[in-house]
């Protein structure tokens, strides 16, 4: 529609041709041939002119592993077509992790562990040669046990007789017992040939083919921190312990003849009289391990069975013990069997002493010395009585569990 003039169709057509060349404009003034002003730029610049003005790419930066990493693999960033100039990683609290980068500068890597279920943030920089660079802001998340796995070892860092087993001892049942005992690492010196054995699914034993020789220096390093011992259970922390073994401490102790001769290092030193455990209660036969000693203990029947009131029921401080297994048997003083050591079996399942023999056997015997009981006509005594280890062949032992 016109108006009186006819003029308003001209007026659109121009507003129309306006705004078609302002759009030609701006894309002109986007694209940008990079020319000075005043020259011009070649076909090919003008054709490509957008990518020509860009700078050239830095290097490619990238982190791995990124996603659910187990605390101790290590984490590396990565400078592909160039190399790191700056590596700042920090836990959830801002404290840094360390880290070092490889001499031809193109990997960063972490150089302590991390820890369980967090979040780290990575901020990376980079360079080619020519001096592009790049920047990179990232995160690192480690993986969340269900639960994590404490261990205690014993012994700890001290001397022992020359039958001290290892025992590690998990805070939960272990589902993965060959991650496990591959997470811990035994050395000897001089070197002996030794295997772990599963005890019970808590409990993991190591014992050489024979015992300890006398000197040897023992070391267990567990690297169970990040070890996955399955059914989502991790361990918590590493342990690491060394001990030393001292003189070979055997007594042989005998029922038929009543009598308990003493070894050092092979030689006979002592020959004791003695009294064993009663046919009633009579002493578990094989080898034993001294696993505590104390001056004095309270022993009180009712610990196996036997009540106030029935017969045979006693509740005793008893001096100079050792005990040699957790079925309540020691070797201790006992003034009241004298008369029968040396001639018959007397006693509850210990092995009795005069209170002369008792004390020169406290004085010269501790943990990880050995007693070894034949003809009590006891049972052997239980591979899971601490310290039963021995009652197993070198081979049943190898197998692994009992």
């Amino acid at each position: 529609m016109t108006d009186r003039h006819g003029s308003a169709p001209r007026r659109r057509t121009l507003a129309v041709l306006g705004a078609s060349a302002a759009l030609v404009l701006g894309a002109a003034a986007c694209s940008g041939s990079g020319a000075a002003p005043g020259t011009s730029a070649s076909p090919a610049a003008s054709a490509g002119a957008s990518s020509a003005a860009l700078p050239p790419p830095g290097p490619r930066v990238t982190v791995d592993p990124a996603a659910d990493v187990n605390p101790t693999a290590p984490v590396h960033v990565h400078a592909d077509g160039g190399r790191i100039t700056a590596v700042h990683m920090t836990n959830p609290s801002g404290d840094a992790v360390t880290g070092t980068t490889s001499p031809d500068g193109a990997t960063w890597t972490t150089t302590e562990p991390l820890a369980y279920g967090r979040t780290y943030t990575v901020v990376a920089d980079a360079v080619t040669p020519q001096g592009a660079p790049t920047h990179l802001q990232s995160t690192v998340s480690t993986l969340a046990p269900k639960q994590t796995d404490s261990a205690a070892v014993d012994p700890g860092s001290t001397n022992v007789g020359v039958g001290q087993p290892i025992a590690v001892t998990f805070s939960h049942a272990v589902t993965d017992k060959d991650a496990a005992t591959r997470a811990l690492a035994v050395t000897s010196n001089p070197p002996q040939p030794g295997a772990w054995h599963w005890i019970s699914s808590t409990q993991v034993d190591y014992r050489p083919q024979t015992y300890w020789k006398p000197g040897t220096s023992v070391t267990l390093d567990g690297k169970l921190y990040g070890a996955d011992l399955g059914g989502g259970a991790f361990g918590a922390k590493d342990v690491h312990e060394t001990f030393h073994v001292h003189d070979a401490w055997v007594a042989k102790a005998d029922g038929g003849s009543e009598q308990m001769q003493i070894f050092d290092n092979g030689a006979l030193v002592k020959t004791m009289k003695i009294s064993l455990g009663s046919p009633q209660f009579p002493t578990h036969i094989g080898t034993h391990v001294i696993s505590d000693k104390q001056p004095s203990v309270v022993m009180d029947s009712a610990t196996y069975g036997v009540m106030p009131g029935q017969p045979g029921y006693y509740k005793e401080t008893v001096l100079l013990d050792e005990r040699i297994s957790n079925d309540g048997e020691f070797v201790h003083a006992a003034p009241w069997s004298v008369a029968q050591q040396g001639s018959d079996n007397v006693s509850h399942g210990c092995v009795n002493l005069s209170p002369a023999d008792a004390q020169w056997f406290f004085d010269h015997f501790g943990v990880g010395d050995v007693v070894e009981v034949t003809n009590s006509g006891g049972p052997a005594l239980p591979v899971w009585d601490r310290w039963g280890d021995w009652a197993l062949s070198w081979a049943q032992w190898q197998a692994g569990t009992t």
